[in-house]
């Protein structure tokens, strides 16, 4: 009876969280797209890239990955990290994607971790590169100069005097032609930069890259909340070069830092057709409507309240049902009705009550408790058998017997419990008990 109940509540509570999550989740989804228009079209949806993607732990049981190479001084730890250099001078590493990234449309989510000792001399940066060329080692974090296609540097420290601080991140575009300028840290060479303090921060640190073809660049950076991305920089009407490839490198000098990769998440974006008519390829919860009509997002709504509404109504309707079955359960019976209360004989038995109740009742010779024939007294079988208990005549009271017999015990005179007519709970001397 009781897991019966439960289970409609536990049902019930399923369903309201359910309702609530999908209201909000619509809502918060809804806000996010506002984000992500793009003239008349937005991004509908994203797939991941899984030969663009690595997580740990990072290889197979061959120690190779079958999407990605690394080289010079990375090193892989499969519980954490990919440590493109070490907190020592003049170390170099590099991890770049096996096969070219071909979508026209894409989202890259990169954690990575700069940590070190230092808190004043510490350098030099990490790198992210989405080129033409892959895997050639190079001055420029890493990377060959001369290279063609973006560049986005994470650098920590700075080769001349600037009016802005670092850590500062930047963007390039190379043409396969020109030098990066070391001496000025590539000022003048800039498409948008930003500066952000992502070296040992208490929160995991996360670049997102968003790129689509003849729309625009976007760089954001998490670094000082969970969840809270900071915008950089964007570029409008960006070209970038085709098929290119995806890596990350580091490098120190003098100073140094551990760069890490944490994790790699790359998505093809897909955008809405610009003469689709609005929210028509909107993203959908559980409960929300498929109308592409400003009625129909309505109707979509006010079911859902309804909807929540009724699971509110269930939910206390089991609740009301629960409470009232508890109450009128108990631990007694009904009239008669035998369980494990103490109740006196005709009103609801415990351990059993005269000549009703099956409690406890053994037969003469299984030396257990027998229920008077009247009284709904406790009474012990023959003597020699068994020590029983046996209620007082008058008195109610509870006595021993003569030693080797038994004992006595209170008569229920129709109220229950160990008391008798007019007596309340006492014990009294041996003078009341009656030998059996």
């Amino acid at each position: 009876m009781f897991s019966s109940t439960s289970r409609s509540l536990n049902l019930a509570t399923f369903a309201l969280l359910l309702s609530i999550t999908s209201v909000f989740f619509g809502f918060a989804q809804a806000a996010e797209e506002d984000k992500t228009r793009i003239g008349n079209s937005t991004i509908d949806r994203t797939l991941q890239l899984r030969t663009h993607s690595i997580f740990p732990p990072y290889i197979d049981q061959d120690l190779q990955n079958r999407w990605w190479d690394f080289g010079a001084d990375a090193y892989i730890n499969t519980n954490k990290h990919i440590r493109l250099t070490r907190n020592r001078p003049s170390q170099m590493g590099w991890l770049w994607s096996r096969l070219a990234l071909t979508p026209n449309n894409f989202v890259i989510e990169v954690e990575f971790k700069v940590s070190g000792e230092s808190t004043h001399l510490y350098g030099d940066g990490i790198a992210m590169w989405i080129t033409k060329e892959r895997a050639v080692e190079g001055p420029v974090f890493g990377n060959k100069n001369e290279f063609d296609g973006l560049a986005i540097i994470l650098d920590t420290y700075a080769n001349d005097r600037h009016p802005y601080t670092f850590p500062r991140i930047y963007g390039i575009l190379g043409d396969g032609k020109t030098k990066y300028d070391f001496a000025v840290d590539g000022e003048g060479q800039q498409l948008g930069a930003c500066s952000a303090n992502f070296r040992r921060t208490n929160v995991a640190t996360k670049l997102k890259v968003t790129f689509v073809k003849d729309g625009f660049l976007d760089v954001k950076i998490q670094y000082k909340a969970w969840d809270e991305w900071t915008p950089c920089f964007r570029v409008d009407k960006l070209k970038l070069p085709p098929n290119p490839y995806l890596g990350f490198t580091a490098m120190t000098g003098d100073v140094s830092d551990a760069h890490d990769i944490i994790s790699v998440s790359s998505y093809s974006a897909i955008l809405s057709s610009p003469d689709s008519p609005p929210n028509k390829h909107k993203k959908t919860s559980f409960f929300s409507s498929s109308s592409t009509s400003e009625k129909g997002t309505w109707t979509g709504f006010f079911f859902k309240l309804f909807l929540l509404a009724g699971v509110a109504a269930g939910g206390y309707y089991g609740w009301k049902e629960y409470q009232r079955k508890k109450r009128y359960s108990g631990f007694g019976g009904g009239v008669g009705g035998g369980s494990f209360g103490m109740k006196s004989s005709g009103l609801g038995s415990g351990f059993g009550s005269a000549g009703l109740s099956p409690g406890f009742n053994n037969g003469p010779m299984a030396g257990g408790y027998k229920t008077a024939p009247v009284g709904g007294s406790f009474r012990a079988p023959s003597p020699g058998v068994a020590p029983g208990f046996k209620s007082a005549a008058v008195t109610g009271s509870f006595s021993p017997l003569s030693p080797g017999v038994g004992y006595n015990a209170p008569a229920s005179a129709g109220v229950g419990g160990f008391s008798g007519p007019g007596m309340a709970n006492r014990f009294e001397p041996p003078y009341s008990a009656k030998k059996l």
